[in-house]
């Protein structure tokens, strides 16, 4: 196809997302037309470009990005419906945010031009674009794509590789349990094994490390680190209310142990049922999840341009003024307890699949992230602070629109 050809782009689904593309493909200047499959649906869209009829709507198109419903099965009778109606070298793109490529395109024949372009919403404030090819993705398929996101002003990132969850979704997730995880924790009672708890702001602390340190290492963390803890207590006492007594246990309590602790608003001691640490998994995905990366594992899924791009050019744009529970609240149409509804199951499977914890000193793949990291800023003096300087310019640019607004 020459490029004069590559002038028509086609948008397969006419709601938030398959309007976004539209306003995004116009205004890098392509002649678009929307199909959707419910009668009208399409022209209160955009009157001028719409059509319901498909075969009309693919006429001429070199790339059709697809925005349907995001179930597998309606997906699949998308693209089997579009592969009848155009050329082999047609691009095929789902928008898709959940569904990993082997899976939307399993049932196209011709596979080699089949990529998930997957948007940041709203994607035409957020530039950031993710490109996940199909196993049989042929290169210039991503190439043409990365190529066309970038002319119509998008910020293009390429994962080598499908992934569940992608990129940037995996990053989230990890981001949103931890967050959801902090918050909750200080609900939590506190578990008090008969040792003394300190009044004040460092209540709880010891507990909770001792239950952390026994998920991952089966051992006691006080076995290990109590002395270190008693020593600075001792310092600490004129600034903390009294300490009666340091009773050591060798071993947190069995599953069977009832919390006799004050509760976190220093009421009276209750009786709880004290939950063993295995009930709550959550504690060990929070090690797991905000240090567990996609690059580096193996040959990597992404490289450390596209990674830190995931993050400035799109979740970053949205932390920058709301934080990842308001975020989740204004993704849903009913807010935060939709959001959950809608996509909890699948942060749940994504936070599951997480690898072990990375080596970040010396294994090879560190050198390999470090060296892709110098090769974009030099760690010389004069790079470093180049950068350094660029940084705060920004910052200060962005506190400042913070402010005014």
């Amino acid at each position: 196809m020459s490029s004069s050809d590559m002038n028509t782009i086609t948008v397969i689904g006419s709601g938030l997302i398959g309007r976004s593309w539209a306003m995004v493909f116009v205004s890098g200047g392509y002649s678009v037309k929307i199909y959707d499959n419910q009668p009208g649906q399409a022209a209160k869209a955009i009157q001028e470009i719409s059509h319901d009829d498909l075969s009309q709507a693919l006429q001429g198109a070199f790339f059709v990005q697809e925005c349907v419903f995001e179930q597998l099965d309606v997906k699949q009778s998308v693209f089997q419906d579009i592969e009848r109606l155009v050329g082999e070298d047609i691009i095929l793109s789902s928008s898709t945010s959940c569904l990993v490529p082997s899976n939307v395109f399993s049932k196209v024949q011709n596979r080699t031009r089949c990529i998930v372009s997957h948007p940041v919403n709203p994607p035409y404030y957020v530039k950031l674009v993710e490109l996940v090819p199909h196993p049989e993705t042929a290169a210039a398929v991503m190439d043409t794509t990365h190529s066309l996101m970038t002319k119509v002003g998008q910020a293009p990132i390429r994962l080598k590789r499908e992934i569940d969850g992608f990129a940037l979704n995996r990053v989230q997730a990890a981001i949103i349990a931890e967050s959801w995880r902090l918050v909750q924790m200080t609900v939590l009672p506190l578990f008090d094994y008969g040792d003394t708890i300190y009044r004040s702001a460092c209540k709880g602390a010891l507990d909770h490390l001792d239950v952390l340190y026994h998920f991952v290492t089966n051992a006691p963390y006080r076995t290990h680190h109590w002395p270190a803890f008693e020593s600075r207590a001792a310092e600490k006492a004129s600034g903390c209310p009294p300490v009666i007594t340091v009773e050591k246990r060798p071993h947190p309590p069995p599953r069977s142990a009832h919390i006799t602790g004050p509760l976190l608003d220093g009421g009276p001691k209750q009786r709880r049922p004290c939950p063993s640490p295995l009930a709550h998994p959550a504690l060990c995905l929070r090690i797991r999840a905000l240090i567990s990366s996609v690059v580096g594992q193996q040959d990597g899924v992404i490289s450390v341009k596209d990674i830190d791009l995931l993050m400035s050019e799109g979740l970053g744009m949205r932390y920058a003024f709301i934080g990842p529970m308001e975020t989740m609240h204004l993704n849903a149409p009913a807010g935060l307890e939709d959001y959950m509804k809608r996509y909890g199951e699948g942060i749940t499977r994504v936070l599951n699949s997480f690898g072990p914890v990375p080596d970040f000193s010396g294994g090879e793949a560190a050198k390999k992230i470090v060296s892709e990291m110098c090769e974009l800023v030099p760690n010389d003096p004069q790079h470093l602070s180049a950068r350094i300087e660029r940084r705060d310019q920004l910052l200060m640019a962005l506190a400042k629109l913070k402010k005014d607004h």
